[in-house]
C-alpha cells in the first residue's frame, strides 16, 4: 500500500455550495467520487485525513465522516485502523442471470481465477430448510461444503452449498480449492446442471461473516440464494452466498421477446 504526501496530490477539485439545498455531505461525496473516477486519486492511495478535508471544504467533522462512511459502503474507499482512508479497487462484476457456469468460471472468464479456502466439507442430515430446497425428506444425508473464495488474495464471497450425498458421493472427498465444483460434478459424477433459480437480497454482515470477509460488522453484503437443477428437473444443489457489497456488482442480461399474437 502506497501513501502519497498530500502536497503531491494532482488536485483537490470542487467546492461546497453553501446556498445549495443539497446536504453538505452529499456534495462532498460527489467531489470525492469525481476525484476517484477521473483517476486523480489512484487505487491504493491515501486520501486527505478527516481534519484536512474539514479544512479544505470548510465543513464539520460530522459532514466528512458521513460522506466517507457512505463512500466506504459503496466500495470506493476503505479504511485501515490507525492508518487512514484509501481508494479501493474497482468492484468485481459477476453474472447474475447468464450462463450457469458458477463463480469459478465466471471469474476465470474475467481473467481473475479464484482460490477457495474450504471451511467445511462434511456429511450432515438435511434440516427442514435444506430438505425443502432440495425436495428431500428431513434427515436425508447431504454434503455440506462451506468455502471462502478469494480474488487476488482478497476474500470476496462466503458460500455454503448443500447437495444430496446419494447423487454425488465422490464430492465429499474432492479437492475444491482451485477447481470448479460444477465441472467436478459434470466430469466425475456424470451429472449436468441445466438451470437454476436465484434470489438476491441486501443484508448486513454479522460478526462471524464480517471476520471471514474482512469487513466491519454491519457492513452491507449481497446475499444470493440459489437452487440448481439437473436435466430431469431434480434439484442437485442449494447454496447461500454472501458477497462483499464493497467489492461486488452483478450484471443482469435482459431479453425482450417478440409477441407475434395479433389478438
Amino acid at each position: 500500500m502506497s501513501t502519497v504526501p498530500h502536497s503531491r496530490w494532482l488536485s483537490i477539485n470542487g467546492t461546497i455550495d453553501k446556498s445549495s439545498p443539497l446536504p453538505y455531505y452529499i456534495q462532498l461525496k460527489e467531489i470525492i467520487r469525481t476525484q476517484i473516477e477521473n483517476g486523480d486519486w489512484a487505487i491504493g492511495h491515501q486520501i486527505p485525513s478527516e481534519p484536512e478535508l474539514c479544512e479544505l471544504y470548510d465543513v464539520s467533522r460530522t459532514v466528512v465522516r458521513q460522506a466517507l462512511k457512505e463512500l466506504t459502503y459503496e466500495g470506493l474507499l476503505f479504511r485501515e485502523k490507525g492508518r487512514g482512508t484509501f481508494v479501493s479497487e474497482p468492484k468485481i462484476n459477476e453474472g447474475l442471470i447468464q450462463e450457469l457456469t458458477g463463480f469459478y468460471f465466471d471469474m476465470l472468464e474475467r481473467g481473475m481465477p479464484p482460490v477457495s479456502k474450504v471451511l467445511k466439507q462434511q456429511l450432515i442430515p438435511a434440516n427442514h430448510k435444506i430438505a425443502g430446497k432440495l425436495n428431500l425428506s428431513i434427515g436425508t444425508q447431504v454434503i455440506e461444503i462451506e468455502r471462502l473464495r478469494f480474488i487476488n488474495h482478497d476474500p470476496i464471497v462466503l458460500v455454503s452449498s448443500y447437495l444430496p450425498y446419494a447423487a454425488c458421493p465422490s464430492l465429499l472427498e474432492a479437492d475444491l480449492r482451485c477447481q470448479s465444483m460444477y465441472k467436478f460434478i459434470e466430469n466425475e459424477c456424470d451429472l449436468f446442471i441445466t438451470r437454476g433459480r436465484r434470489t438476491i437480497e441486501a443484508v448486513l454482515a454479522n460478526e462471524h461473516t464480517a471476520q471471514l470477509l474482512n469487513v466491519e460488522k454491519g457492513a452491507p453484503l449481497i446475499m444470493l440464494d440459489s437452487i440448481s437443477y439437473l436435466e430431469d428437473g431434480s434439484a442437485i444443489e442449494y447454496f447461500n452466498a454472501m458477497h462483499r457489497g464493497d467489492r461486488s456488482r452483478f450484471e443482469v442480461e435482459l431479453v425482450r421477446r417478440r409477441n407475434f399474437s395479433k389478438a
